[in-house]
Formats: structure tokens, sequence, C-alpha cells
């Protein structure tokens, strides 16, 4: 099976827009499945708005989770054009959207519509909320329900305003999460024949994220608080200023302990019953982290991670985005490949993060422009000819390149 996708055959309606959504039926298409983007003639995903970078008019963040789908523009207002949707969930094998509760019932859209027609399908709804609860029809986005969630209040200096993780990493996360529910309910279906439904929410998706954090609560009661770049539970386990910029070491267990001490000419520290154990060197935290300190501070980052690394002890420079990329493991792994696109020449992406032996994921499509392959799909799955496409056109429930 080398060189075919995991997911070759498999197709996906995909009416999902800006990251979650996108993020999954990207995933989907790295491994083979054929992804129909449906966009809104009138300006597309939100997402090719969200600029700068652009690169000859496309935005730099649709570039980066749009790849391996074709695009269609449908006018979802127009019953033409919700009837093309109909026509389309017939022949695919999964339907993926995140519009606000309530949108695709009143079009006639919602999954159990298009799973009556096609009782094969899998339907899969994101949200922020869920589909139930007093917010469910409230607008979300990854910052606020980084706020709501929790995830803000435990991320940040102690002594400093709760902060959101750099990256939309709520809907990143919610894009894994439905990957993964949607690969099931697949599996489910070539079973039994049968399609279900799959429901993800931004809400759901970081509560479950907050993992260790939301156990120790669970547990204990107590409201877990902002350790900055240190650990909750691990001691030592932080960022570290050495002579010229900072550094991150992670000591997980007391062997690793004792290494760092002899390492750094105080093997008597790991005998010391302050900080025999990780419970000891945690209750004792402040006492710990100031030796470690002074003894970090005599040297240069790059040094200490070369002697650490050498040790065994996992730690890190703490590197900028730019530097990640020159990075001589990150070089090594391939991990940026440059694909061709129409307008914006080769473009570099982040290639998929799965290593499959036999059916490896690949970058078979570059992101589309609006509406690129809306010809192609509604003639190749519809049968629609020229002409026909045409007359959508001029309609305004299509548009066309």
């Amino acid at each position: 099976m080398n060189g075919v996708g995991a997911l070759d055959g498999v197709r996906v309606l995909d009416l999902s827009r800006v990251l979650a959504g996108p993020y999954c039926t990207m995933l989907l298409g790295d491994l083979g499945a054929d992804v129909i983007k449906v966009e809104n003639p009138d300006g597309g995903d939100d997402t090719r708005q969200w600029g700068p970078p652009f690169v000859a008019g496309e935005s730099a963040y649709f570039l980066g989770v749009n790849r391996n789908k074709r695009s269609v523009t449908i006018n979802l207002k127009d019953p033409m054009g919700q009837e093309l949707i109909r026509k389309l969930a017939r022949r695919c094998d999964v339907f993926i959207e995140n519009m606000r509760p309530g949108t695709l019932d009143r079009l006639t859209l919602d999954p159990p519509t298009l799973r009556a027609l096609n009782p094969c399908l899998v339907t899969c709804s994101l949200s922020a909320f869920g589909p139930n609860g007093p917010y469910r029809d409230d607008p979300g986005y990854d910052f606020t329900l980084q706020a709501l969630g929790g995830l803000m209040s435990i991320t940040g200096q102690s002594d400093g305003e709760p902060t959101k993780v750099g990256v939309a990493l709520i809907d990143v996360l919610t894009g894994l999460f439905a990957t993964n529910a949607i690969l099931a309910a697949l599996r489910v279906r070539d079973a039994t024949g049968e399609g279900q439904h799959v429901d993800v929410s931004l809400l759901e998706a970081e509560i479950a994220a907050l993992a260790n954090v939301a156990s120790g609560h669970l547990v204990s009661g107590a409201r877990p608080r902002r350790y900055g770049n240190a650990h909750p539970s691990i001691v030592p386990y932080q960022v570290f200023e050495a002579r010229d910029r900072p550094f991150a070491l992670a000591v997980g267990n007391d062997r690793q302990f004792a290494q760092l001490c002899g390492l750094l000419g105080h093997p008597e520290w790991s005998d010391d019953a302050r900080f025999a154990s990780n419970p000891d060197r945690v209750a004792n935290r402040e006492v710990l982290i100031a030796l470690l300190s002074a003894q970090f501070s005599t040297r240069d980052a790059a040094e200490w991670v070369s002697s650490l690394r050498a040790a065994g002890l996992p730690c890190a420079l703490i590197n900028h985005v730019d530097e990640v990329f020159a990075h001589e493991q990150v070089q090594a792994l391939g991990v940026v490949e440059r694909i061709a696109h129409p307008t914006a020449g080769a473009i570099p992406l982040v290639r998929s993060p799965f290593h499959l032996s036999a059916t490896p994921p690949t970058i078979r499509r570059p992101p589309p422009r609006l509406g690129e392959h809306t010809q192609d799909v509604l003639s190749e799955l519809l049968g629609l000819g020229g002409a026909d496409v045409e007359r959508l056109r001029q309609s305004g429930v299509v548009s066309t390149l």
C-alpha cells in the first residue's frame, strides 16, 4: 500500500471555517481523504482575509491549514445552493460544519436530514459551547474560551496577569479531537454500514486538555494557580536564567536530580533531607531554586544545555520561531515542505507530524484559491455540465475562477 493514503476513497464535505474545523479536515486530507471545502462566494473562509502576512493575495493563516482541499463556492442562502449541498452529501462519507447552532436546521442541511439522505454519512458538528446549555447559542473564539475554560488562569507569571497561549491552542485541540472521533466513527461505519453524529465543543476540548490540573482540582478541591514557567508538582522543572539567555530544564525523577547535582559539583544536595525526593523539593522549592539559579548564572545557556544533554537530562534553549526552523533536529526531520501554488509560487508548509510506514501522509494539493474547483467538483460528483454551472453562476448560487 506504499504511496496510497490511509483514507484514500474517503470523501469529506467540509462546511467549516476559521481554524478548528479546517485543521481537522486538513489532517483528514493529509491522510488521503478528498476534502471538498465549501465556501461562501462572497469572500470565502474568514481566514482568507486574516493578515498580514499575505503571499500574492493569499493569507499565511489560510495557507497554513487548508492544503489538500478543493474549494467549491456555494451560496447556502439560496435554495438551489442548499440543494447542491444535499446532493453532494449523498456522495460523501463525512460531513463537517462549525456554524452557529440552529443555522443548518433553518437551511434543512442539519446532520439528521443529511444522514436520512445518506445513512452511511458520518456527520460532525463543532461549536464553542456544545449543543446544550445556556451558552449554546453564544459565539465563541479561542481567546474567550481560554478565559472561560480556565486555561488562562493557570498560564502566565504568578505575579502577573492571566495569559493566553501564543497560538489558538483550543481550536487546534478541538480539531485533533474531532479527527480522532471521525476516524472512530468511520471504523464503525465500515463495520456496520451506518453513519453517526460526532459533536465536539471547544469548551469540552479545553477542559479535557487541563489533564492533570483538572484532576488535581477535582481530587483536592484546591484552586490551581499560575506558576509561570515552573511546574506545580515537579521541582526543578522550569526556566533558569543563564549568563546570556534563559533555558528550560525538566528534572522528572530523583535519579535525574542526583545526576544534576553531580554535574553542578554538589552531589550532597541529592542527599539533603530538604531535596531527597520530589515531594521534598516541591515543599522547599524556593530554597532549591535559589541554589540552582546561582549556579546557572555563571555560564552561557548553550554551555549548560550541552553539558546537561550529555548527562541525559531534558533541557533546551528557549528558541524563537526562526531559530526553531533553523534547528538541526527540525531540519533533520524535514518538517517544512515547499509546494507549488498557482499564484503564490513555491510556498513553505509545515508537514503532517504523522508518520505511517505504509500509508504516509502527503501534501497533494496546495491550499485552494476561492472557488478554484467549483466546476470540477460539480461536474465530477453531480454530472453538471459547463452550461449548468454557468447558469448557477449567473444566478449567484456559485462562483468559479
